[in-house]
């Protein structure tokens, strides 16, 4: 089992201190520390003042903010969590994902997915109804650009007429796809190109303003794993090179006071033989100080325990 955590710049209006240069450094350093394995970053470019004012949440942008840590940083991996792919331009964005695997030394994971913004996609000038189509597309073109010089393509959207982007990725032939989602699409999606799957805990309600399937439990989780295997081995492909990155939630919080960490193992014992490889361990957004310490204490309570087998 793997650990990520995500940056918790997760309030709106965020607390200042989330956003000194001392603070974030403090915070990816700790998380290596600690045992994590990867940091990730959200990506909201143009949300809007309602979405925010109802619960949404401020965002630095992903490629700078783990730009930024990497250079800080030797072992944890670069996963901005999740990207909207058809938010940009495919060629700017394999040039940014190359930008930061080569200078973090191939540590980049590109963890991606449609969204469900419709004034996002809007303020970006992106169709919202074409977001599936724009988002094949691009990852078509990224990974082109990647392994070919002179690279030829051309859409309704998209034209290469003989485009060269260099320097390529570290990792060849490109950085792991995690594609996000629970939909069915999604992971179809992982099978025919995708190296994980990033399934979003999520109730009836949150599933209807996430446009996404309601994911509420392990039995859910399982009968999503089952369809996915079956997809994986119909593409003829090794079930063991397609990473699955989800959530523990038994035990409480990992900030909280009352934090079980014995329950929250016994999760992941649970998550780990269904298929999952990788846990994203949320830190409290409060204060930075207490997001830190979150992260000491998981990595002494969970992460340390867990890989002594005990």
């Amino acid at each position: 089992m793997k650990f990520s955590v995500t940056y918790p710049l997760i309030n709106h209006p965020y607390d200042p201190a989330f956003l000194e240069k001392e603070n974030i450094l403090r915070f990816a350093r700790a998380a290596e520390a600690a045992g994590y394995d990867g940091l990730g970053f959200t990506d909201h470019p143009a949300p809007t003042e309602r979405w925010l004012r109802a619960g949404g949440h401020d965002a630095l942008d992903p490629f700078a903010a783990l730009a930024f840590c990497a250079a800080v940083t030797d072992h944890l991996r670069l996963i901005p969590h999740i990207l909207v792919l058809p938010y940009r331009n495919p060629f700017l964005t394999a040039k940014s994902i190359a930008t930061v695997d080569r200078l973090s030394g191939g540590r980049f994971i590109l963890g991606t997915a449609i969204g469900y913004l419709k004034a996002e996609y809007k303020a970006l000038g992106v169709t919202f109804d074409d977001r599936n189509e724009i988002f094949d597309e691009c990852i078509e073109v990224m990974k082109g650009i990647w392994a070919e010089d002179d690279y030829c393509f051309e859409s309704p959207r998209f034209v290469a007429l003989g485009q060269t982007a260099g320097p390529k990725p570290v990792q060849r032939p490109h950085p792991p796809i995690w594609i996000g989602g629970n939909a069915r699409r999604a992971r179809r999606r992982v099978a025919r190109y995708g190296q994980g799957w990033i399934p979003f805990p999520a109730s009836a309600t949150l599933s209807k303003t996430a446009r996404t399937p309601a994911l509420e439990g392990r039995e859910q989780l399982a009968e999503m794993l089952d369809e996915l295997w079956s997809y994986v081995d119909e593409a003829g492909r090794d079930r063991s090179e397609i990473d699955v990155h989800f959530a523990a939630h038994a035990g409480g919080a990992p900030g909280s006071d009352d934090f079980d960490a014995n329950a929250h193992r016994d999760e992941l014992d649970e998550l780990a033989k269904l298929g999952v490889t990788w846990v994203g361990a949320g830190a409290p957004g409060d204060s930075i100080d207490h997001a830190i310490e979150t992260l000491e204490r998981y990595g002494a309570e969970v992460i340390a325990p867990m890989r002594a087998g005990s």
